[in-house]
This record gives structure tokens, sequence and C-alpha cells, in this order.
């Protein structure tokens, strides 16, 4: 087991990365000082894991109730949302019951805002089950449901108590699913750690084949990234935004096309190559450049084409995302492979020259 710490004073945490951690009580009893817990699961993990976890919270003295949600982008919705409330007033939570999510990221971004606001505030512990959800939307706080005009754009900055990464969980996981989350990985890469982005087109073939070595060392060299990124700027209020590289373009394809019909990482993965295609219009990275990043996300299985929504609905999708400033659209860009920036210095006739250029 690896532990990492996002240091945040007195809210500061631990992400705790290995196998076999469900099965581990010592790793949940500092954080469980009441003998009961509500988890929040979904239909396709529940059967997987919540019995295993109810039985390591059980060894400590501890009685859980599970909330079982739909399993989907398409539920990350206000109403899914009542339905842990209904749960938490039904079974007469108070504000020291911890809400422990058990899923991808839909189910931890309900969870944690449903902690947040529930009782104004209960204590929330992470159980990432997903590649995606291990590596970015567990840790650092951000909280919170979708909207039918933009995604994610109803939530809190809320940060858990523990971070419980369970690399066994990965064994499940669809095809198609740990890809998504490798688009968050090379991200990591692109922004900020090229030495990173080296070894992941070294040691891609040993990621897809679910290599545990190969995981756990990306797990934990993502984490850390984004524990850096979070301490230093929590509320996103500068560096932080530079985690959204590709998401822009991507929240713009999961709105146009309907939440779920492409899933979170096969979105950012194509505006990721928008993102790149923009930057070298500006003349900042080159032509060989965008073609790396093309085919290190190729490599990992995701798409690298656009649906083609049509500029104006691109356009009006972008103009909701949350970076937007004053009205102007700013977008994350690479200055180099390794380096990105926030900018809202992109000509109009650029962008949509990148939004004909990228589109299937």
């Amino acid at each position: 087991m690896q532990t990492l710490t996002v240091g945040l004073a007195e809210r500061s945490y631990p992400i705790h990365i290995g196998t076999g951690l469900l099965a581990q009580p010592d790793l949940l009893q500092p954080y469980l000082p009441r003998k009961r817990a509500a988890i929040v699961t979904n239909t396709t993990v529940g059967p997987l894991y919540l019995d295993k976890l109810q039985a390591t919270l059980r060894a400590i003295g501890v009685e859980s109730f599970a909330v079982v949600l739909p399993d989907g982008e398409a539920y990350k919705t206000g109403d899914t949302l009542n339905l842990i409330y209904d749960a938490l007033l039904q079974h007469r939570c108070e504000r020291s019951t911890p809400l422990i999510a058990l899923g991808g990221g839909v189910i931890g971004d309900m969870t944690g805002y449903a902690a947040a606001t529930y009782l104004r505030g209960v204590p929330f512990i992470q159980i990432p089950t997903t590649l995606l959800s291990q590596v970015d939307s567990s840790v650092g706080g951000k909280t919170g449901i979708n909207h039918p005009l933009g995604k994610n754009m109803i939530g809190a900055f809320y940060q858990p108590r523990l971070v419980l990464a369970d690399t066994d969980t990965l064994n499940t996981l669809p095809d198609n699913e740990l890809s998504a989350g490798l688009a968050e990985v090379i991200k990591y890469g692109l922004i900020r750690d090229l030495p990173f982005l080296d070894w992941l087109e070294q040691n891609m073939d040993a990621l897809l084949a679910r290599d545990t070595a190969a995981l756990q060392y990306a797990i934990a060299r993502s984490c850390q990234n984004k524990a850096e990124v979070v301490a230093a700027d929590e509320r996103e209020s500068g560096e932080r935004a530079l985690l959204n590289l590709g998401h822009t373009f991507g929240h713009a394809i999961e709105s146009g096309m309907g939440y779920g019909n492409w899933l979170h990482g096969e979105a950012v993965a194509a505006g990721t190559v928008m993102a790149a295609d923009l930057s070298q219009r500006l003349g900042w990275i080159s032509d060989a450049d965008v073609q790396r990043v093309r085919q290190v996300l190729q490599r990992a299985r995701l798409p690298v084409v656009s649906p083609d929504l049509g500029e104006e609905k691109y356009l009006a999708y972008m103009g909701l995302d949350k970076k937007v400033e004053g009205g102007k659209l700013r977008f994350v860009l690479l200055q180099q492979l390794g380096r990105a920036v926030v900018s809202g210095d992109a000509p109009a006739e650029l962008l949509h020259a990148t939004l004909r250029a990228c589109v299937a």
C-alpha cells in the first residue's frame, strides 16, 4: 500500500492506494467514530463490493445501510440526489453519520454533494472503484450534479476525510471504462509531468493488460500530481483550472450527445485533441506534438475525433463552462508538452478552424 496526503491544513486527508484495501478495517476505523454509516453505491458496483465493505465495517462494530442508485451519467441529477436525502432522513441520520461513496465518479460526486448539503455538512469517505475516479474525481473535493444545460454546473467544494483506492476493484472494470480512466492519467503528463507522459508511452500495454504494479504506479503518480495542485489551489482560482485540459470541449460533447452516450474519459480524450490542435494553431506546439498527443490517446483505445455537433452548438455549450469570465471563453491549452496554461486569447477564426478540423 502507498499513502499520499492532500495537504489542506486541518482538512488534510490521506489517499491509500493498494490491493485488498476493502478488507482492511483498520484503514477505515479512525474515520468512523460513531457506530453507524450510510453507503451510497449503484446497481453495478453494489452487487460486487457492497457485502465486502459492510462486512469490513461490522468487524469494527459499525452498522451500515445502503442507498443503491441507478448506474450511469444520465442519473447524475437532482432527482437521483433526492433519493440519497430521502434515505438519510428515513434513517434519521445525524450530523455525525458519515456518507461512504462506493463507486465511480458519478457516485462520488453525488455522495459528496449530498454530504456537503445534508444538515449543512456531514463526514464523507471516498472508496472509488473505477480508474477515472481513483486518479481524478475522488481527490480534491469537487462534488455536484449535472443540469440539462451543462455538466457539473451545480455543486460544492467539499473534501472527503479519506480516499481508499483498492486496485482490486479494477479487475471488474469494463475495458472501455479502463480506457476512459487513462484519459485523465494521460492528462497529468500533458499538463505538468512530461517524464510521466514518457513513462505512459512506454508502459501503455501493461496498463491495458491491468498489470497491478503498472496500475498502482500510474494511480499514485496521478494522485500525487492532483494532490499538489489541490493543495496549492483548492477552489480553482488559478492553477487547479489546468486540470481541465480537454474538458471545455469534452463537456460540450457530453452535453451535446446526451449524458452517458460518451463516457467522460472518452469525451475528455477527444477534447484533449481539440485543445492540442488549437494550441498548434496558436503556434505554441508543433504538428509532431499534436500527433504525439493523438497517438498516446489512440494507444489507450480512446477516441481522437469528436462528434460533429455543429460549431454553434459547441460554442453554446462551451459558453456554459465554469472557466468563462466576463462572457469570454477560456481554454486550457498546451504551451508545450508538459506545460499547460489557461488562455482567453484564442482568436475566433482559429477556434472555428479547430471545431471544423477535429470532428467526424
